[in-house]
């Protein structure tokens, strides 16, 4: 791939990946033995993980075929090393900034898994203008709604705040840290549901475990508001998106091309 024609976007809304083409027998599993698809998705997790949170989205779901990949998981991942070829001049960047604060976005999508209709779940947080944390997990339960998907993608951003809150307070760089973190969801629903002690139809069937993001608001450790969908910078790590609109959200996660920095 070190010569291989690059690419604008690591997934398109038009990619659709399922169990349905992976092999079903062996002359098919036979032709794809010599390729190299775990230690390709390894090595992308890896670039991921440390510094390109913009293929999370791509990755997370070539993931998942991993033990039986077919012929159109593997041009995935493909395409997704062209995007890194085009992109490999970009780095993830912080401004200097007087007022250090923490700034964290949840997002989900909704019953995304061709398989299972299973939700994936996607939080990244902000300091100084770069992404200084993120993640995205398919969810394990099946939910019945919007307002359900992006509680529990709430829940996966609260734990993380926690984290966030005794160990920045250690450092004693950040004196805001004291102060409540705001997570930003997009969803109006989930964000009153999370701000009042009301039940409904559509909430009654959560799991207790998922309250305790009710818990840490109250105690003023976390904070949830809204946002447009169009501000949501977590939305490429969890769905396909048209090529301009995931140019926009990187570029506000903090990740743009070295000349833009330089000059």
């Amino acid at each position: 791939m070190q010569n291989c024609a690059p690419g604008d976007v690591p997934i398109v809304k038009e990619d659709k990946f399922s169990k349905a083409q992976c092999p079903r027998n062996e002359l098919e599993r036979e032709s794809l033995k010599n390729i190299r698809y775990a230690s390709t998705v390894g090595s992308l997790m890896y670039a991921q993980v440390c510094t390109r949170p913009d293929i999370a989205y791509a990755v997370s779901v070539l993931s998942r075929f991993q033990s039986n990949p077919g012929q159109e998981h593997w041009k995935a991942a493909k395409k997704v090393m062209r995007y890194l070829k085009k992109t490999e001049g970009y780095m993830l960047t912080f401004q200097r900034i007087d007022h250090l604060e923490v700034v964290g976005y949840s997002d989900s999508d909704f019953a995304g898994c061709q398989d299972d209709l299973k939700s994936t779940s996607g939080y990244i947080f902000m300091m100084a203008g770069g992404a200084i944390s993120w993640k995205n997990i398919k969810q394990t339960l099946v939910a019945s709604s919007t307002m359900q998907v992006e509680f529990v993608a709430c829940y996966g951003a609260t734990v993380q705040t926690i984290w966030f809150r005794n160990f920045i307070s250690g450092l004693k760089v950040v004196d805001s840290i004291l102060r409540p973190i705001t997570i930003y969801c997009d969803n109006s629903v989930a964000v009153s549901f999370l701000k009042n002690n009301k039940c409904s139809g559509s909430s009654k069937h959560i799991d207790i475990k998922y309250l305790v993001v009710r818990d840490k608001v109250k105690e003023g450790q976390t904070k949830i508001e809204h946002i447009n969908t169009k501000a949501m910078i977590a939305n490429p790590l969890t769905k396909r998106l048209a090529t301009k609109v995931f140019k926009t959200h990187i570029a506000n996660m903090g990740i743009v091309e070295t000349f833009d920095v330089f000059g």
